[in-house]
């Protein structure tokens, strides 16, 4: 039996050399509360659709990695119990004893790459955690994204982490980043991060050409991040943000949270602490991210 099955309607598209926009399952199973979670999930393929491109949300169902997932899948993954939160390093194991899970950005990236796909959206990237130094911990998406040839798009690295020491590891790894419309890189939550950039894109035709470019010039495979701000109007307030992620962090140190449990502890707490805020800011990041996913995916 294969291992992995690539939808019709994605195959075709990918055959027709049609645009095609990847998109993770993790933000579906983990990042958002049931019910809305399946209706972000269905809001964000008819968006895909409704700039000319063919959504491929990325699962692993029954032991077989999914490439473009139907309805009663999507609702499978938004709803069903057990289901595992999967990395590039865990695909193997969840193919051979039949697990379901939903992929994210490393294990989305290597799957959608691996099918031929050329662009992904996402919300925000893992990166380095802020006590480095002390726990060695950094996310499995930057050094997948070091050997995986596709364009992400995304809102910058989730705030709760490291963002200057995320983008040195970045450029040491050879991960090309360009701001969208911006020379400061996104802050997931917020529009900006305080952190510069050294490229700026101002058309999705701009940054198909960055793709082409990079494509063209092989050598190793390596992605690119496009950096796409959420728009002021929609960010979390900067003086909340930070006053309930210092208070998130403490209660992190003193409820003795490490390794992966780190990330989602703290995503949790900065929505339950700003009454839901930082859910909207991050449906409204991961939305405009899929809409530009999809004219840049048309571009190319």
């Amino acid at each position: 039996m294969a291992l992995t099955e690539i939808s019709e309607e994605v195959r075709d598209a990918l055959a027709a050399r049609r645009p095609v926009v990847a998109l993770e399952s993790t933000i579906i199973a983990h990042g958002l509360p049931r019910p809305r979670n399946l209706d972000i999930a269905v809001e964000l393929e008819a968006v895909v659709r409704s700039l000319g491109a063919v959504p491929a949300t990325i699962a692993v169902l029954g032991g077989r990695a999914r490439i473009g997932l139907d309805t009663a899948q999507l609702a499978r993954i938004a709803g069903g119990e057990g289901i595992r939160k999967l990395g590039r390093r865990d695909l193997a194991p969840a193919l051979a004893t039949g697990a379901d899970g939903a992929t994210t950005v490393s294990a989305t990236a290597f799957l959608a790459a691996r099918a031929g796909i050329r662009v992904f959206a996402t919300g925000g990237l893992g990166g380095v955690h802020r006590d480095w130094v002390r726990s060695q911990d950094e996310s499995a998406d930057l050094p997948e994204l070091a050997r995986t040839g596709i364009a992400v798009v995304c809102a910058g690295v989730k705030s709760v982490l490291d963002v200057p020491a995320t983008l040195q590891r970045l450029e040491t790894l050879g991960v090309g980043v360009v701001g969208y419309g911006t020379d400061r890189f996104p802050g997931f939550y917020l529009t900006s991060s305080g952190e510069p950039v050294d490229w700026t894109v101002e058309s999705p035709e701009e940054a198909a050409a960055v793709i082409r470019a990079r494509e063209r010039l092989g050598g190793p495979d390596s992605a690119l991040i496009v950096a796409n701000p959420v728009p002021e109007s929609a960010q979390l307030d900067p003086e909340l943000h930070d006053r309930v992620l210092g208070a998130a962090l403490d209660a992190c140190a003193e409820h003795g949270i490490a390794g992966q449990g780190v990330t989602p502890f703290l995503l949790d707490y900065l929505s339950r602490h700003t009454g839901g805020a930082s859910l909207e800011a991050n449906v409204a990041a991961v939305r405009g991210n899929v809409r530009l996913a999809s004219l840049i995916a048309a571009a190319l």
